[in-house]
């Protein structure tokens, strides 16, 4: 009786090899409607962040930090869309639907160390632009190339080294069915959903990782900031309140888009919240966030429109 009763547990708890991606329910035009606008989106999000990597490596003038960290978030910006809409296409038109554990896992560890690294990157930009309002006349002695590509590489190995644990922990959950995910990728909550397994080990980690990345990248972010208004302040002339604010509003246009869809996704303490709110989010975040990235940097950066319209005029 004790070996029949191991053999249904061992039973209950077969391993699920791949899991079966739902998407957006809905009829074929919705669907085929969907993957136009991703598609879309996705080739606007390529061309526009690979432009601006290509006009600050042409444009002598933008070979500044501010411009490095910002070439640095395109080429992120270009993954992070591209290990999410591919698939996801393929999902919505019914072609590539299924999904290996190892794939799924694989594809969770890549989009949540980029959005990782992108938390540092943005914060590390942050405190580039708090030194020049701040102390703009030891600016280029303080962020110095060398200090530049030391932050920017210290943010790709900080991204992708503080999310390995979180990874390697959800590869040891065990999932014996259903094997649906109610998502267009794999994402933490999704399978904390599914799994059979005692998932609170990979909530709590989940929670830390998101204080430590989500909530300490912010809080820079935040002071950098405050230092940055209050000198903004203090600048007697209106023209010249206007041109130091013009120097940071592209990209506290882009902190204030992305961390409050992060801290939405990543930073509670449990995984039980609505998939399908979940699924609205993260498709804002990963689809149109990076969308948006370079047009702000583009429409709202006096330097940059310049940089364009001389590559224009020698066209």
């Amino acid at each position: 009786q004790t070996d029949l009763s191991t053999w249904k547990n061992m039973a209950n708890r077969t391993s699920v090899k791949e899991f079966i991606l739902l998407g957006f329910p809905g009829t074929w035009q919705f669907r085929v409607s969907f993957v136009v606008v991703f598609a879309l989106m996705y080739t606007l999000t390529v061309i526009g962040n690979a432009s601006i990597i290509a006009l600050v490596w042409r444009s002598s003038n933008l070979h500044t930090p501010m411009y490095f960290f910002l070439c640095n978030l395109s080429f992120l910006e270009i993954w992070y869309t591209t290990g999410v809409v591919p698939k996801a296409i393929g999902v919505m038109l019914g072609t590539s639907q299924t999904i290996s554990f190892s794939v799924c896992i694989l594809q969770l560890f890549f989009l949540l160390s980029l959005g990782s690294t992108e938390c540092f990157l943005l914060s590390v930009m942050a405190y580039d632009r708090y030194l020049a309002i701040c102390c703009p006349l030891r600016y280029s002695s303080l962020m110095s190339s060398v200090l530049s590509v030391r932050l920017a590489l210290s943010s790709w190995l900080g991204g992708f080294l503080a999310i390995s644990l979180l990874a390697f922990l959800t590869s040891r959950l065990t999932f014996c069915g259903p094997d649906v995910i109610n998502h267009f990728l794999c994402d933490i909550d999704s399978c904390l959903a599914l799994s059979c397994s005692d998932t609170w080990p990979v909530e709590l980690a989940t929670f830390l990782v998101s204080i430590i990345v989500v909530v300490a990248s912010c809080a820079v972010t935040l002071v950098s900031y405050m230092y940055i208004i209050s000198s903004i302040l203090r600048i007697q002339s209106g023209h010249g309140r206007k041109k130091a604010f013009s120097t940071c509003s592209a990209h506290l246009s882009v902190v204030t888009i992305w961390y409050g869809s992060t801290m939405f996704l990543y930073v509670k303490p449990s995984a039980q919240n609505s998939l399908d709110v979940n699924k609205i989010v993260n498709t804002f975040n990963t689809v149109v966030t990076p969308l948006l990235n370079p047009f702000i940097y583009t429409l709202r950066n006096k330097e940059v429109k310049l940089a364009l319209g001389r590559a224009f005029q020698k066209k």
